[in-house]
């Protein structure tokens, strides 16, 4: 909002433009005074003001391939006293990113054209009873070997994981696996005339893989529980 202001108070007026955003003109003011005297700056923006230079200077000097953790120890061996968390906050604010060895891991790949399946639940994820509504979804655990895909199936009403599976592999066998899991534990047995268990992926992100290929086997499962809902009720 600053920037905004300096562009356009010119034209406008800060009185005006600061009716409309949320902002009070002394705060504008106040920025603006501490912009022109840095002593009237606070003793944490002094202070993150010359640490900016260092981190800049460690970064640079090692080719911009430091990360976090390296930039931190490379401060702590010169004689900077200076926290972990405090290096990390300079080099997200100055956008400084250290190089990450391999490749990046991506579980969805996002595909605009395909249609978002639709929030049956409403982002209401209460059930009543244990067993009428079951939400599924996996993500990736980073190891020393490489990466696990875990999925996992959770009971809405008891807010417990009931079922889980782990694969090197995202592919949609191992997800159906969880649920595999969870019928087989819990068994739910369904009465004549009421509902199969309502089974939803907590992502509804579209993509080529991920949470799309999550969707197709949990619609699929979907299927296979009114099937298994009506041979009860035959039975």
């Amino acid at each position: 909002m600053i920037a905004f202001i300096d562009d356009h108070r010119g034209a406008h007026g800060v009185e005006p433009i600061c009716k409309v955003l949320p902002i009070a003109p002394s705060t504008y003011h106040a920025h603006v005074a501490k912009r022109r005297d840095p002593a009237k700056r606070s003793a944490r923006a002094r202070q993150d003001g010359a640490l900016k230079i260092e981190v800049r200077r460690v970064f640079d000097q090692n080719f911009s391939v430091y990360g976090v953790r390296k930039v931190w120890r490379q401060l702590k061996r010169e004689g900077f006293d200076v926290a972990r968390c405090t290096v990390s906050r300079l080099m997200r604010d100055m956008g400084l990113q250290g190089v990450i060895r391999g490749k990046p891991v991506k579980t969805t790949i996002s595909d605009k054209a395909a249609p978002c399946p639709l929030d049956h639940v409403n982002r209401q994820f209460k059930a009543p009873r244990p067993n009428v509504l079951w939400l599924s979804d996996f993500t990736y655990v980073a190891t020393w070997t490489g990466f696990v895909y875990v999925a996992f199936v959770i009971d809405a009403y008891a807010r417990r994981i009931v079922g889980w599976r782990a694969s090197r592999t995202a592919h949609a066998g191992f997800v159906l696996d969880a649920l595999e899991q969870a019928l087989h534990d819990r068994r739910p047995s369904i009465a004549a005339g009421s509902q199969p268990i309502r089974l939803y992926q907590i992502h509804r992100t579209p993509g080529r893989t991920g949470a799309h290929r999550q969707h197709t086997a949990c619609r699929s499962r979907a299927t296979l529980l009114r099937h298994a809902g009506t041979t009860r009720q035959a039975a």
